[in-house]
């Protein structure tokens, strides 16, 4: 057999279905014929002959029913029909079971009968389309949320005669519309998981009678919650309006919707906690006093979709202090800084510096020779080119908050430069009057004691005079040895016993001088 072209399947129906119309034309008319349920219609008998004596009227052959409706003034069993210029069946409130097919039977003079056949089929809906997003959460206006990450399940049904096309529809509200899932079936379901932010926005459930085209459409906006990602944050600053008030700030973002965050403190104070700001953020504003120093306040934040108890923060509020060195100096035309550090304080207490004690209030400015800088919580103020005139003195550093004031003092010297060149070439000429004085002591004194020496030698190279003093117990003798050697001998304890031989005539040959308890004697 063989094979069709797709493109060739509704050439051929259409050819078969004139063939067949042609076919049922021989034995009588055909029509097709559309109407609403809860509506009318009017079925017309057609080519009615003028000589006609009855029509009748079947729901269905007319052999296998009875008649539905005659024009011989028989009345109908249904109070819902009727005849439109005797020939003409008018039904009227049509029903789902008014649909089939209706024969049109004319009875002629000469007994001729013409038949007219017509097909009545009855529409219906979408008379309702219910939508079910699940599980979700409705909100006072209608509103449907779901939790981020969870999955969502859509259903949308319809009735409708015949089956209707249900077609979703998903509107973003940073984008147009976009068509997702279309089915001709009376329920269409699915599921989103999991659920993200960029799911939110209204989703619309349509069905559309393929016979009448009659719509119908369901919107429910849908928004995705989600809890602020960390934990709330708290802090204290000075408000920028008016520097004796504290304001509390209190901040939870990346959240939807915004959570709720009230301020409470720890005891029973008479303050009044207004909180005012956007939703993530919430502000309370305190009049300063030194009472707060050590208070603490807490803020506490909810979520619509949080299960667990609520977050908090705490804020302890405190006075300023402060740290520095007492004194610093520097040379005239040189540079100098002072440095304030900020030990405790909350809020930020706000540093200033000041000169002299004579004028407090004289607040100095960043400019010029002077240069004030802040990293953390250190101040800095840089003098350039000292001043002994203008710069020495007292500087205050001041440091305040709405809690209290601090002040700590520095002394400034301002001293003439050292010329180093002179204190280093005064040291060197020092050094070289020592080293010259040590060196001529040395050659003073060596060569004179060997002089001494040198008197006392005898002719003979070989004699050796010994002196013995016993009051200094010093001996003095020169040889023909070293001076050196010479003196080492002088140095010999006077409880010695020396002897000395030579060829002298005053001299005998043999001379000792014996030291015996202070006194010195000959002996032979």
């Amino acid at each position: 057999m063989a094979s069709t072209s797709p493109s060739a399947g509704p050439f051929l129906l259409l050819l078969l279905l004139l063939l067949g119309c042609g076919q049922r034309a021989a034995a009588g008319t055909e029509e097709l014929v559309f109407a609403e349920a809860k509506g009318e219609v009017t079925l017309t008998c057609w080519n009615v002959s003028a000589q006609a004596v009855l029509v009748e009227w079947f729901h269905g052959e007319p052999e296998a029913i009875p008649i539905l409706f005659s024009s011989d003034d028989r009345l109908p069993s249904d109070a819902r029909l009727s005849l439109v210029e005797n020939s003409a069946l008018h039904i009227s409130g049509l029903r789902l079971q008014d649909e089939g097919n209706y024969t049109c039977k004319e009875m002629l003079l000469n007994e001729t009968v013409h038949r007219h056949r017509i097909q009545l089929l009855v529409t219906s809906g979408p008379e309702k389309v219910d939508v079910n997003i699940y599980p979700t959460t409705p909100l006072p206006n209608g509103t449907l949320y779901a939790k981020k990450h969870d999955a969502i399940n859509f259903t949308c049904t319809s009735d409708s005669r015949p089956v209707p096309k249900i077609e979703w529809v998903f509107s973003p509200s940073s984008s147009g519309p976009e068509v997702f899932t279309e089915v001709n079936s009376s329920l269409t379901y699915f599921v989103l998981s999991p659920m993200m932010p960029s799911y939110q926005g209204n989703y619309t459930c349509s069905a559309t009678n393929p016979r009448t085209g009659h719509h119908k459409a369901v919107t429910q906006e849908l928004l995705i919650y989600y809890p602020p990602p960390s934990s709330p944050r708290c802090w204290a600053q000075t408000s920028t309006e008016n520097s004796k008030q504290v304001q509390l700030l209190c901040s939870w973002p990346k959240g939807y919707p915004h959570p709720t965050l009230q301020w409470t403190n720890k005891e029973s104070l008479n303050w009044v906690i207004n909180a005012t700001g956007p939703a993530d953020t919430s502000m309370a504003t305190l009049d300063g006093s030194q009472r707060l120093h050590g208070k603490e306040f807490v803020c506490r934040g909810s979520h619509i979709v949080m299960e667990k108890a609520n977050q908090a923060c705490t804020v302890q509020l405190e006075g300023p202090s402060i740290l520095s060195d007492g004194l610093r100096s520097c040379f005239i035309g040189e540079a100098v800084t002072m440095t304030c550090e900020l030990t405790a304080g909350n809020p930020l207490a706000k540093i200033t510096w000041l000169r002299n004690l004579s004028q407090p209030e004289t607040e100095i400015r960043s400019g010029g020779r002077f240069l004030i800088s802040q990293k953390g919580n250190v101040s800095t103020l840089l003098i350039q080119n000292c001043s002994s005139n203008s710069d020495s003195g007292y500087y205050v550093c001041k440091a305040e908050n709405p809690l209290g004031l601090r002040e700590v003092y520095i002394y400034l010297t301002v001293n003439d430069p050292v010329n180093i060149a002179g204190i280093v070439g005064g040291i060197v000429v020092f050094l070289l009057l020592v080293i010259l004085t040590f060196s001529g002591f040395l050659l003073y004194f060596g060569p004179h004691l060997c002089l001494k020496a040198n008197i006392l030698r005898n002719q003979d190279a070989g004699d050796i005079l010994v002196l013995v003093d016993s009051e200094e117990g010093e001996v003095l003798m020169e040889t023909t040895e070293d001076c050196a050697l010479q003196q080492g001998i002088a140095l010999a304890n006077g409880h010695s016993t020396w002897s000395a031989k030579g060829p002298r005539a005053e001299i005998p040959d043999e001379i000792v001088l014996e030291e015996t308890k202070g006194e010195a004697r000959p002996s032979t």
